[in-house]
């Protein structure tokens, strides 16, 4: 599953959608995002000044936090779901009851390879280099502080038999893959019916993706474990 990604450009998120981030002065977005990192999600507009009328661009937490934890790490462990059980899993079924779908645009994730016997990070993008949209579910949490904090779980498929995604992962494990998305899905994904949803979990063609060896920097080994940030 994946733990570890490269964000789409800002540059990007402003051609795809018109808008930008609502980063706070100080505050950037990340070269590699992991679980528990702010990143952004695009979503169904909850205000009337989205630049493009249906949708917005913000800030999220990479991880679900569900309602009832005390302090708010628990996007250590939720930061994938499976479309399996989504619906039903107590951390998830709210989002997906109230249809809180969003979009993680991306230029690249990241995968464990072990072909050479040994965990080895690949990078997964796509072959023409435009952003990759993942289907993803996002929700609302108060932290301690009664502050607001916004946070979002990213969708996997089963991938035992994709040519390229079935490469990935301990050889014992089952393999997934993310919900992959075209940019003309976008908008019908997040304003779907939870009957419609499960008709965008069909697995993206492996001949539209490329992969090869890209090890974790050193000066990157070292990950961030801030306390999740407020909403805006």
């Amino acid at each position: 599953m994946c733990t570890n990604y490269r964000p789409t450009s800002r540059e990007l998120v402003r051609q795809y959608f018109g808008s930008d981030l609502p980063y706070h002065a100080g505050d950037d977005l990340r070269a590699e995002v992991y679980p528990g990192h702010l990143a952004p999600i695009i979503r169904k507009a909850y205000d009337d000044g989205s630049p493009q009328p249906g949708l917005e661009c913000t800030g999220a937490v990479f991880g679900m936090i569900p309602i009832w934890s005390k302090d708010g790490k628990n996007f250590r462990h939720t930061y994938n779901a499976r479309t399996e059980t989504v619906f039903e899993k107590p951390t998830y079924r709210n989002a997906w009851k109230k249809r809180q779908y969003c979009v993680v645009p991306m230029e690249a994730f990241y995968e464990p390879n072990y072909e050479t016997g040994k965990p080895v990070r690949w990078r997964i993008e796509r072959i023409d280099k435009q952003p990759i949209f993942v289907g993803a579910i996002w929700d609302v949490w108060k932290n301690p502080a009664d502050e607001w904090v916004r946070s979002f779980s990213m969708l996997t498929i089963n991938a035992d038999h994709h040519s390229l995604m079935n490469r990935f992962h301990a050889p014992d494990d089952e393999k997934r893959a993310l919900v992959m998305l075209e940019r003309d899905q976008v908008n019908d994904w997040i304003n779907a019916s939870t009957d419609e949803a499960v008709t965008f979990f069909g697995a993206y063609s492996a001949e539209i993706l490329r992969s090869y060896e890209d090890p974790i920097p050193l000066r990157s080994t070292t990950r961030s474990r801030a306390t999740p940030p407020t909403l805006w």
